[in-house]
């Protein structure tokens, strides 16, 4: 996310690598510790996410890492390249913060580095943001998304109250790909198979016998699904927007980079979508 004109960059913390492990064949979690981050702090949202900073190919930064300097002194296609990641978990007393990585093999810049990274690196990072958390006065709680969304899922189920009512969507590849999360809440794993990416989820929602109360909602995932299932709980549901958290975390066919740079805008042409009554939603 650019830094808006005159803004100065907030300052990075930085944490070491203490340990990494593979969950499943496609999921990779690094943990983070050490006195970088000794004025991080992520307890008020389940959906706080953190910024990675990734050094340019080929570029050495001086010490101490600042961000500011960087920016004053080296041409912007040499600043460090960002990756958004959700915290999965915080541990304010022993200070340690838990990132969960999707894999693609090779591909990608995250991705690789987490496969590759060893105990006693260092690595900057911007945060958190977020806002949303489980409202405990709703009736019930829907939660949708594919992998990218999982880590913010899982630790939302594991804040809700003993008895809470939710319904939950997670698509992955396949069986190999399912977590145990640490909550009384049943999951529907769907295995995405050869399907495009978010259809699943969107049969599965759609086909929902939605509960009576109000409901909150949580979708979040490749921005085609999001967009689809923001229309039928926006437009169709009738669900109103402060119950809403929707949006797209990445977008096929665009890196971080690419779908940042779009994603003011597609969020704009799709909120007004949200306005339309149910007779426009149809007619458009």
């Amino acid at each position: 996310m650019a830094e808006r004109p005159g803004r100065q960059p907030r300052k990075p913390h930085s944490g070491q690598v203490i340990r990494t492990e593979q969950l499943t064949p496609h999921m990779r979690r690094v943990v983070l510790g050490g006195d970088g981050l000794a004025d991080f702090s992520a307890d008020t949202a389940t959906d706080h996410y953190v910024k990675l900073l990734f050094p340019a190919e080929g570029v050495t930064y001086p010490e101490p890492f600042d961000m500011k300097r960087i920016r004053e002194e080296f041409p912007r296609d040499q600043w460090p390249v960002t990756r958004t990641y959700t915290v999965r978990h915080w541990d304010a007393e022993q200070r340690e913060l838990t990132l969960d990585f999707v894999i693609h093999g090779d591909e990608g810049l995250a991705g690789p580095w987490a496969l590759r990274v060893l105990p006693g690196e260092t690595v900057f990072l911007i945060g958190p943001g977020g806002v949303y958390a489980p409202d405990p006065a709703a009736d019930w709680h829907l939660l949708a998304g594919d992998e990218s969304a999982l880590p913010a899922i899982a630790r939302s189920l594991e804040a809700m109250p003993s008895g809470a009512r939710a319904h939950v969507f997670v698509e992955i590849d396949g069986p190999q790909e399912e977590q145990k999360i640490d909550s009384e809440v049943t999951v529907t794993w769907l295995h995405r198979g050869d399907r495009p990416v978010g259809e699943a989820l969107v049969e599965a929602v759609r086909d929902l016998e939605f509960p009576e109360g109000r409901v909150q909602a949580f979708v979040h995932g490749e921005a085609h699904f999001v967009k689809e299932l923001r229309r039928l709980l926006r437009i169709e549901r009738q669900i109103p927007r402060e119950d809403l958290s929707i949006s797209g975390y990445w977008r096929l066919g665009h890196n971080e980079d690419g779908w940042q740079a779009s994603k003011q805008e597609w969020n704009t042409r799709v909120e007004a979508e949200q306005e339309q009554t149910p007779q426009q939603a149809a007619a458009s």
